[in-house]
């Protein structure tokens, strides 16, 4: 009985026992549930804090980002938005000022919401509302914006503020007028002057002209009389951009009565309001005393051109004057209506003279030009006149004319320390004198003489740098060719032989190269200035050539699809891939110009001299094939596969 007795106790122990385990198993759950719980809480208001649409406040502002902008605009009729950089003295400056305007729009009623972007942080942002300055302000109308350009003061940004967030407020019609088919020509053929645009809606740098040509637009208007600017859309009216030969976007050109000129002016909005301020004046100014050419004449450094008549009335005067419009900007043009005047230059009403100022005259050459004006005079016959007369036997070549006047190919040029001051200006003639000696027995060559100073690197280049001598001599040449003298004690007769040696062929090309590879086999061919020649200019075979830069990211991302080309078409022998670092080689060639990295030409086998450019395909394998089976020459089949 005793022992029963015990065996019960026993197990109503164990019952006993199992019950609290049970019973701290089931606290633990439960706990554990509410841990996960809080955890879950914890994780939600971690996720609320990470929300990146979330718009935080800084001082009374709201701080935009990229992720938050959308939605926060969205259904908001007018928001003031600041573009700043953290670094920006002025934004720093700015910064109370933008303070006190949002506290102030926030009591309007109804509040008016004031933001600000960090555009260095926010990129995409300022990307896309094309921000280049700051602070930019801008005011957003419905998601548009409207750009401010007023003062920088409470006052003023809020009174602006809120006449754009006024419900009938609605922006000015835009200053610059939009051309199409049918107005153009009703238009430009009636302006005076015109300036015109020809865009394309999704290139970057017609986007980034809009706001300034708009502004000077605006501006322009304003002027007595005024200046019109227009645009044209050329990826719609194609036909337009066609007949005016526009090749690229953004291109202005600028029209007088329906005929085009190239525009060659700045591109934000002081500049282009300045230039064309000048462009609508007349591109002669008269003079009325013969002081006024005397001067030119004795202290010119360039060309005096002087157009003498009767009166305005003259009928050569029209056709000089529009002569002078096309080139206003390479040319100094005169005209006088006084006979005082004529007397000087020896001219009679109807003509044109072209004078050299004093230091550049030679016995070897007549002082003057003179051209007869007639009703049927062409206007090119008359620019041709300006440009065959304008630069003397043996004139000095800077920086400053070099593009106007010293384009023309064989130019020989002789280097030394020129100046013309007082003190100077012996010796320099002295030297000036030699070189006139052999020029006048080669007039098919252009002679200069230009400072060793200015042109260093064009020194350098030629191997001349550290030469010793005082004077040193280089032939520029067509195709970029570089043709150096021997360093030797300049004479007339040592500049006499080396030009004769140039015209027999007897000189080899100064070429800058990287040494010639010793294995050549791969499938890209590695071509440097010493094996241009032998490589891409081979009458036999169809080269694609890449000119490259090693620092060039672009060129770094192509270099597995043109490897990929490389093998592809490495069973074709008589069509060569290739690449050249430009930055190391000369590329002696000027039918391959290199003006940006990479630029890809294929040198077709019977067009040497004409290459094809790539542009406009995509850089992959696939374009780079169809490129090729759609122009070259040599392929042994045309394939289809693509």
């Amino acid at each position: 009985m005793k022992k029963v007795a015990l065996l019960l106790v026993v197990l109503l122990g164990v019952a006993h026992f199992a019950t609290l385990i049970s019973c701290d198993d089931d606290v633990a759950e439960e706990k554990k549930k509410d841990a996960d719980e809080e955890d879950s809480d914890s994780d939600s208001e971690d996720e609320d804090e990470d929300d990146d649409t979330e718009v935080k406040e800084e001082n009374g502002v709201l701080v935009f980002t990229n992720n938050n902008y959308d939605t926060f605009m969205e259904g908001k009729d007018t928001v003031l938005v600041e573009f700043y950089a953290p670094w920006c003295g002025h934004c720093k400056q700015f910064a109370p000022e933008y303070e006190k305007i949002a506290q102030t729009l926030k009591e309007n009623d109804p509040p008016i919401p004031v933001a600000k972007v960090d555009a260095t942080e926010a990129s995409e942002l300022g990307s896309r509302f094309e921000v280049s300055g700051y602070p930019t302000i801008k005011i957003m109308k419905n998601g548009e914006a409207v750009d401010y350009d007023g003062e920088r003061t409470e006052k003023a940004i809020v009174a602006r503020v809120k006449e754009v967030a006024h419900p009938d407020w609605k922006p000015p019609p835009e200053a610059t007028l939009v051309l199409t088919k049918d107005n153009f020509d009703e238009i430009v053929n009636n302006a005076d002057i015109i300036l015109v645009e020809f865009y394309a809606p999704w290139c970057g740098h017609c986007k980034r002209l809009a706001p300034e040509y708009e502004k000077a637009a605006k501006e322009l208007s304003q002027r007595s009389p005024p200046i019109p600017l227009a645009k044209v859309d050329a990826t719609i009216e194609s036909e337009l951009a066609t007949r005016f030969d526009v090749t690229g976007y953004p291109s202005l050109k600028i029209f007088r009565k329906g005929k085009a000129f190239e525009y060659n002016g700045p591109r934000e909005q002081r500049g282009i309001v300045d230039f064309m301020g000048e462009q609508a004046g007349p591109p002669s100014k008269q003079v009325q005393a013969v002081k006024q050419v005397q001067e030119l004449i004795k202290d010119g450094d360039d060309a005096v051109i002087v157009g003498v008549f009767s009166s305005e009335q003259d009928s050569t005067y029209e056709i000089y004057i529009e002569a002078c419009n096309a080139l206003r900007e390479d040319f100094t043009f005169r005209h006088s209506f006084h006979s005082e005047v004529a007397k000087l230059l020896k001219a009679s009403p109807g003509q044109i003279v072209v004078v050299q100022p004093e230091k550049f005259r030679s016995k070897y050459e007549p002082a003057s030009h003179t051209l007869e004006l007639k009703d049927s005079t062409l206007v090119s016959e008359v620019q041709e006149f300006f440009k065959k007369h304008a630069i003397p036997l043996v004139g000095h070549r800077k920086p400053s004319n070099d593009a106007k006047r010293y384009t023309k190919r064989p130019l020989v040029v002789v280097y030394f320390g020129i100046d013309f001051s007082f003190d100077f200006r012996k010796a320099t003639q002295f030297w000036r004198s030699k070189v006139l000696e052999v020029a006048k027995d080669f007039p098919e060559y252009t002679f200069a003489i230009g400072d060793e100073e200015d042109y260093a690197e064009e020194l350098k280049g030629l191997g001349l740098s550290d030469s010793g001598e005082e004077v040193n001599v280089g032939i520029l040449a067509d195709e970029g060719k570089r043709f150096a003298m021997e360093p030797e004690e300049f004479d007339s007769d040592v500049l006499r032989e080396f030009v004769m040696a140039f015209k027999k062929g007897k000189l080899k090309p100064i070429i800058k190269s990287q040494p010639v590879p010793k294995n050549n086999k791969g499938p890209v061919k590695v071509v440097v200035g010493k094996t241009f020649e032998d490589i891409v200019m081979d009458p036999q075979k169809d080269v694609l050539i890449e000119f490259y830069a090693p620092w060039c990211g672009h060129c770094k991302k192509l270099e597995p699809d043109y490897l990929a080309l490389g093998k592809k078409y490495k069973g074709e022998k008589n069509l060569v891939i290739a690449k050249m670092d430009a930055t190391a080689n000369d590329v002696p060639n000027e039918n391959y110009k290199t003006e940006g990295f990479p630029t890809i030409y294929l040198a077709p086998s019977n067009s040497k001299q004409n290459p094809i450019k790539f542009e406009g395909g995509d850089r992959t394998l696939e374009g780079f094939s169809k490129f090729l089976e759609k122009h070259s020459t040599k392929l042994s089949q045309k394939r289809d596969e693509l």
